[in-house]
């Protein structure tokens, strides 16, 4: 087992140029780096003091992993596969319940005690403890998800693993996303928001507190604790003025030590849809 910083190297001297995968030791650092994701030894970003910092060498190391790897066909009971990464293992032993057909990709990293219903963990992803992947909810590549969170049915978070250095898509512990909910293009949910039913989240979409007397716009990223709705706005094109998409916050979910009656609380308080 290489020391992090030799591995670092060797894989983005590889994905630098491809000619090095020809060397067996360049693959094995490819190889070794992805069994280290899907083991939780490595994680494709990290929040330290000064926020979500993304490792690129590791989102490299995914990328090349596919040029690593074969394409094989792979036997479920009466399903078949044919793909070049292979499902996560071990499952039982984690802790980690995944409810027919659901289905969590080799490289991904799932936490004791969360759950999956039949949705989807991509490869590079991570999914903390306690939380739950509903019916047809989406884990994309490389998106980091928290402890305690509940992704409804249908949930979408995209995968962002091009370009390498892209911040991938992060919602952090005891979040809330309602029915059909998709967030993308790596924008961050904060700790304990609630998002209702159907809100959609791009890097460019307005996100708008409409709590105070003047509104107040954020890109990219829903503070702690909001409480947020889909919404509408008017914008002024060649052709005329048309509604585009928009995210209202329409207040705050309440410091709690009961997050579920807090929770409860929230979306009983602005009747936001789950």
């Amino acid at each position: 087992m290489l020391p992090i910083d030799e591995l670092a190297q060797k894989v983005s001297a590889a994905f630098a140029d491809r000619t090095k995968l020809k060397d067996p030791d360049f693959v094995s650092a490819v190889r070794e780096t992805v069994a280290r994701l899907d083991a939780g030894e490595l994680r494709v970003a990290e929040k330290g003091a000064e926020g979500w910092k993304v490792h690129a060498w590791v989102k490299e190391a995914i990328l090349l992993f596919f040029a690593v790897s074969e394409m094989k066909v792979m036997e479920v009971g009466p399903f078949e596969f044919h793909d070049k990464v292979p499902l996560k293992k071990g499952l039982d032993k984690a802790g980690v319940r995944v409810v027919p057909p659901g289905t969590v990709r080799y490289g991904a990293f799932v936490e004791r005690g969360a759950v999956v219903m039949p949705g989807y963990v991509n490869i590079g992803a991570r999914v903390g403890a306690g939380t739950m992947v509903d019916t047809w909810a989406t884990v994309g590549s490389c998106a980091q998800v928290g402890s305690d969170v509940h992704l409804s049915g249908g949930v979408g978070l995209g995968g962002v693993l091009e370009p390498p250095t892209a911040s991938p898509v992060i919602i952090e512990d005891r979040a809330f996303l309602g029915s059909r909910c998709i967030v993308v293009e790596g924008v961050v949910v904060e700790e304990e928001a609630v998002l209702g039913a159907n809100v959609v989240l791009t890097a460019s979409t307005q996100i708008i507190d409409v709590t105070g007397p003047e509104e107040r716009v954020y890109k990219g990223r829903v503070p702690a604790r909001s409480v947020v709705i889909p919404g509408m706005r008017e914008k002024q094109f060649p052709a005329g003025k048309f509604m585009v998409p928009c995210a209202l916050i329409i207040g705050q979910r309440t410091q709690s030590t009961d997050k579920k009656t807090s929770l409860n609380s929230a979306l009983r308080d602005f009747a936001v849809p789950v």
